[in-house]
Order: C-alpha cells, then structure tokens, then sequence
C-alpha cells in the first residue's frame, strides 16, 4: 500500500525551473507580508465604521481575505508539490522540459523559439510555453529535424524542429 502512495506522488509532482520555484516562493511572502497585511487594516477600517452586517467595505474586505487567503494556499500546495529541474543540466539530444527550441512553421516557414516550462512558468510573450500544451506535448521526445504536428482550433499546424539548445 505504501508503494501505491509514493507512486501516485510522483505522478502529481509539477515541473519547475529554480527561477520560477524561487518567483513562486516570492509570491508568497508578498501574499503573506503585504497583502494579507494590508487586508486585516481594511477589515480593522471597515469594522471602525460601526455594523457590520451591512457595511459593503467589510464584505468586500472578507472577499479579499478569503481569495488571499486562497491564493496562498494554492501557491503554497504547489511549492511543496514542485520539480525542480535545473534546465542546463537536461541533455539537448531529445525535447524535454526546460530546453529551448527553434520551430519552423512549416505553412509560413517562420522560426520561433520557445523554452519548454511548467505551466505556472508558462507565457508565450516571453518565449515559454507550458510542457503541458498542445505544442508542448506534441514536442516532448522529438529530435532535430522531425516533423511536429499540433491539433489546433483552426485545423493542424506542422513544424519542423530545427534546433534543441540548453538554457
């Protein structure tokens, strides 16, 4: 029975890069040192005010609180349940998590390069998209030069993948 457990641990683990794991360990201490803070004075404010049944300022302080609060510990759940994997150490052989690659969109043959990120990294903006997307999924295992095909709301989309570089 204990094996079934760890077992299914390791299947919740989330990867993350050590920068994004640290921004998440950030986000909390802002959560808890500023917002949270900041909240429990409103909550004081609004209970100055005198009733608090239908005082709007109170109610929407709570509301506040509880989605802090929320945030928290939903942060908090992914930090203990968190990989992290150093991206310069994963080979370049093969597309796996925290590479970057170079796509040729093979109808426009335009290059892009993305780096492959857990989702709470994720930001195509920036050049990272989630492991977990379709674009990432439909890439995980190829090597250069294999034809990447991704199911899209407007039809299929093919690339080639022309390049696997370290981070």
């Amino acid at each position: 029975m204990l094996y079934a457990h760890r077992r299914s641990e390791a299947v919740n683990r989330i990867p993350i890069t050590p920068a994004g794991h640290e921004a998440m360990k950030e986000k909390v201490r802002q959560l808890k040192e500023i917002e949270r803070q900041e909240v429990i004075r409103t909550i004081q404010e609004a209970r100055a005010h005198g009733d608090i049944s239908e005082n709007a300022e109170f109610e929407a302080a709570k509301e506040r609180q509880a989605f802090v609060e929320g945030k928290i510990g939903e942060l908090e759940h992914k930090i203990a349940w968190a990989e992290v994997i150093d991206p310069s150490t994963v080979k370049t052989d093969r597309v796996m998590f925290g590479v970057r690659v170079v796509l040729e969109n093979l109808s426009t043959e335009k290059e892009v390069e993305y780096q492959l990120v857990g989702p709470d990294e994720s930001d195509v903006g920036q050049g990272r998209i989630s492991v977990s997307s379709p674009l990432g999924r439909a890439m995980i295992g190829k090597k250069v030069g294999d034809e990447i095909v991704v199911r899209a709301p407007g039809g299929q989309r093919h690339y080639e993948l022309v390049d696997i570089l370290p981070s």
